[in-house]
């Protein structure tokens, strides 16, 4: 594989100007909850409300390299599908994205806003790979895969090359670094930059209780499936299973995976609005849910939180706003 520090800083100048350098945030009320010194990457903040459009840049960017493509295709629950949207928007290209008839209505009216075209599919039942992969062929379209892509992967870890320079400039160098892991494509990114920028930070995916498919990955040795595909409020890291690129990865360079409630979640996205002043969707917000329920478990000077996304429809948000407190 040719994924290494050489090819995350070349996504790194391609992104240079297009994406945004979110923040190290911090709140002395979550230092006291969690009893040490708390950072949240917010990339909630960032272009279409998450992380995703770095990877979706970096993908989309790389194709000068061949032939231009008819457009873009991609399937997504949302995150990947707007980010995907907006950087084909931005190449002049058109994008076709396959989502979950059951993924929050705010994704599916921000994907189409950002002009692609939406494909809805029943992931009960439905192969959204297979749905892919014809309309692909059907129309000479580019595939830009959530996680399991080489440049998607060097694009989200550009994250990981921004936590690096920020912590350094911050003095903190030891460090467990909570990341909200779905199909592992920023868990993978991060951990790949740190190791190279910032080798004594630990990464640690985070995963939705009753979808923790990396974390048991990671103790058998092999790739688990989730027994479901939905069930969880957390849809923007629910995935049928760890990445054939992200887990040798993860498996190779981080630390144990965390699992968290739903409830947490929920708690985390109180937190988040209260005491940082930023929205954070349920599956985003799972890294804070873990350091703020699970810290005991961790052992590092400091914690480095990202919270991935803030794409939330305004009732879940409302319902995470009004939970009596201290009920995850």
């Amino acid at each position: 594989m040719s994924l290494n520090i050489d090819l995350i800083e070349s996504a790194a100048r391609r992104l240079a100007g297009h994406v945004r350098h979110t923040p190290l945030l911090s709140s002395p009320f979550i230092d006291d909850l969690v009893g040490r010194r708390v950072l949240v990457k917010p990339e909630c903040l960032q272009h279409t409300g998450s992380f995703k459009f770095r990877g979706a840049w970096a993908a989309i960017s790389a194709l000068a390299r061949g032939k231009r493509p008819e457009g873009i295709i991609a399937y997504s629950s949302g995150n990947h599908a707007q980010g995907v949207a907006a950087a084909a928007a931005a190449h002049d290209l058109p994008a076709v994205i396959v989502m979950p008839a059951d993924a929050p209505l705010t994704k599916i009216e921000n994907t189409r806003a950002l002009g692609a075209e939406v494909v809805l599919y029943d992931r009960a039942v439905d192969d959204r790979d297979e749905i892919g992969a014809r309309l692909a062929a059907e129309r000479g379209l580019h595939l830009v895969k959530p996680f399991d892509d080489e440049d998607v992967i060097s694009g989200q870890a550009t994250v990981g090359l921004e936590i690096a320079r920020q912590a350094d400039e911050l003095g903190i160098g030891r460090a467990a670094v909570l990341v909200p892991c779905g199909g592992g494509g920023l868990t993978a990114g991060i951990a790949l930059a740190l190791g190279a920028r910032a080798p004594d930070m630990a990464v640690h995916p985070v995963e939705p209780e009753g979808f923790d498919d990396m974390a048991r990955s990671m103790r058998s040795g092999r790739r688990e499936a989730n027994p479901r595909n939905t069930g969880s409020i957390c849809d923007a890291v629910l995935t049928p299973s760890p990445g054939t690129l992200t887990f040798p990865i993860i498996k190779a360079v981080c630390g144990a995976g965390l699992v968290v409630t739903d409830a947490a979640a929920m708690e985390a996205m109180r937190t988040a609005f209260t005491r940082l002043k930023i929205i954070a969707e349920p599956g985003g917000a799972i890294a804070l849910a873990a350091a703020l329920t699970q810290h005991a478990r961790i052992d590092a000077e400091a914690i480095v939180v990202v919270i991935s996304g803030g794409n939330v429809d305004p009732s879940v948000f409302a319902t995470a706003l009004t939970r009596p407190a201290g009920s995850a």
